[in-house]
């Protein structure tokens, strides 16, 4: 596999990859393919030899009955045309006997046997009865233990057979379980082989999104393909962080150059108002009015801009216990004049005693989600803040009652400059950057914020961060 992770195309990595994982199973299969082949002429062999040897003992058998009948035949009638036949039928009794007798390894009863034989053909003028009853019997017992030792022998062949048959299905067990796991330990080298620069890439390129300062070294051994794509992703990756560093100077900039004019027209419009340079008359506090509007929505348009581009440049969260009574208690107290102005009453119920969070992203988010419940939620109408733990992820639930949102439009609130279709109750058109700094706020400390429906209110925002702390 070293070798295959020097080969210069991925094609070929992968076509090699997977004729060497095949290798152990072409031999399986030949294996197996010669011992099926073995097997079946072992059988065939073994049943030809089977039948064949049957036979002959059966032929043997009724030779026997042949042989006796002439010799007693002959020994009634002593007629001489009788010798021939019955030389003859010993012949071929004879020559059914010997291939059976030679593929026995106990030569006696074939040895008796031809002794009976002999005996028949050189005493066929015996005069004594019982001693050729006693002949012929011996004759036919010896033809009996032949027949039984030729069915021992077949028994015994069968069993050999078997043995045989097992050991190779043992063998070929064996040799399966050795072949397979070589191809599953050849399907994880090649699969490292080929996932191994693509790891380097996915490395790269989370990276790349974490905003990291530097990145894993470009390759110099695999697949060229992905090489040069590596090379392509650190090219990226140095234009990302020029367009972020070109992004991040045209906004502090043009906030800064912002505000220094908006500065004088605020205070040229507060000199007009408090009529230091002359009265006015009723046209002229109209159009002071909208004036005054206009600089500070323009006004809140920049501090967005600016709490946007200081999230954006912020590194990574640090996180701390912070104790969630001082914390709910100093919010409050900083936003109290835009609540009385709007009449509305805060419902807060805390269940943690602290919360491990970033300090900063914390209060972004709380901020935010005040400003954004105080400019759309009904006057007069109470403010829900919900502080709980839930499966290990604290839980932040911001509530008011307010024009509902339709479901298909919850998910874009939350991207940048995005804006309701609802009007604020300060007249001011928002620059939609309130509900994207929350959700990137909560992003940066591995958190979520979805809309979701709740049987208090009309409109709830609910912020899930981990609770990191326990994992510590």
């Amino acid at each position: 596999m070293a070798i295959a992770m020097q080969l210069g195309s991925l094609r070929q990595l992968t076509l090699v990859s997977f004729v060497v994982v095949l290798v152990p199973l072409v031999l399986l299969v030949g294996f197996s393919q010669i011992k099926l082949s073995e097997i079946a002429q072992i059988a065939t062999s073994e049943a030809e030899y089977a039948v064949n040897t049957v036979r002959r003992v059966s032929k043997m058998e009724g030779l026997s009955v042949d042989i006796e009948r002439l010799v007693r035949q002959y020994h009634i009638v002593k007629k001489d045309a009788l010798k021939p036949l019955i030389g003859k039928s010993t012949q071929r009794f004879t020559i059914f006997q010997t291939p059976v007798c030679n593929q026995l390894l106990e030569k006696q009863n074939c040895q008796s046997l031809s002794e009976r034989v002999e005996w028949i053909n050189q005493y066929l003028g015996v005069e004594d009865p019982l001693l050729l009853d006693a002949q012929l019997a011996e004759f036919k017992q010896n033809l009996h233990d032949l027949a039984a030792q030729v069915d021992n022998s077949l028994d015994q062949r069968i069993r050999a057979q078997q043995i045989h048959v097992s050991s190779v299905q043992q063998t070929q067990f064996w040799l399966t379980a050795c072949l397979l796991g070589i191809s599953f330990l050849l399907i994880v080298l090649g699969s490292k082989a080929i996932l191994t620069p693509v790891s380097k890439l996915e490395r790269v390129i989370t990276a790349i999104s974490r905003q990291e300062d530097s990145l894993p070294t470009i390759s110099t051994s695999g697949p060229k393909e992905l090489i040069i794509l590596e090379q392509k992703l650190h090219i990226l990756a140095g234009r990302l962080i020029q367009s972020e560093n070109l992004r991040h100077a045209l906004l502090r900039h043009a906030s800064h150059e912002l505000k220094t004019p908006l500065a004088s027209i605020k205070e040229g419009c507060s000199l007009l108002t408090e009529q230091v340079v002359g009265s006015l008359n009723p046209e002229q506090h109209e159009v002071l009015s909208l004036l005054n509007i206009s600089t500070d929505r323009l006004n809140l348009l920049i501090m967005q801009l600016l709490d946007y581009n200081l999230l954006l440049q912020q590194a990574k969260p640090v996180f701390s216990k912070i104790d969630t009574h001082y914390f709910f208690e100093e919010l409050v107290t900083e936003n109290s004049l835009a609540i009385n102005q709007h009449d509305n009453q805060l419902d807060i119920k805390i269940d943690l005693a602290t919360v491990f969070a970033d300090h900063k992203l914390f209060r972004r988010i709380l901020d935010n989600l005040l400003s954004n419940a105080i400019a759309h939620g009904n006057k007069g109408n109470p403010i829900y803040i919900r502080l709980y733990l839930r499966d290990n992820m604290q839980i932040l639930d911001f509530a008011n009652h307010g024009h509902r949102i339709a479901k298909e439009q919850r998910h874009a609130l939350f991207q940048p400059f995005s804006r309701g279709e609802g009007t604020r109750n300060d007249r001011v058109i928002g620059s939609g950057l309130g509900l994207s700094i929350v959700a990137d706020c909560a992003r940066m400390m591995s958190g979520k914020v979805e809309m979701v429906e709740v049987d208090y209110a009309e409109v709830c925002i609910r912020v899930q961060i981990p609770n990191k702390e326990a994992n510590i």
